[in-house]
């Protein structure tokens, strides 16, 4: 049994978005803990940098991937919208301040930047690559 196009798309969009919410809840989706400098009172958190860092290696690494697989034009929008929705239920479950909705519109912005833009060198570079070896 052959899958057809359309179905292949389908499973490589729910693939993306599942793996997507996973990078989210692998590096970020665990820590909601602040920490208060007891020097200073300065209070920072909850991600540590190294997080953060992971976080964005592996999305960068997820949308290089699906873009060489399906249109960076499917790419954008699953990532963007599993990214953000994932980060937003935790912030907003977790954010008295009401500025969480902010922090929601800068990863969506920053998620939707990003993908696009690896998602389409990573399409690009792969059909220079495949011209090359025809």
């Amino acid at each position: 049994m052959t899958a057809t196009r359309g179905t292949r798309a389908l499973l490589g969009v729910l693939f993306l978005a599942a793996a997507t919410v996973g990078a989210w809840l692998l590096w970020l989706g665990w820590d909601n803990g602040y920490t208060v400098d007891a020097q200073t009172g300065a209070t920072s958190g909850p991600y540590e940098a190294w997080q953060v860092v992971g976080c964005v290696l592996t999305l960068v690494l997820l949308a290089a991937l699906a873009g060489r697989r399906l249109s960076p034009w499917l790419v954008v929008p699953v990532m963007t919208v599993a990214f953000t929705a994932a980060w937003t239920w935790q912030a907003a479950t977790t954010d008295d301040s009401g500025l969480w909705a902010v922090g929601a519109v800068l990863v969506l912005v920053g998620t939707a930047a990003g993908s696009t833009a690896v998602s389409l060198a990573a399409r690009r570079l792969g059909r220079r690559s495949a011209g090359r070896a025809a």
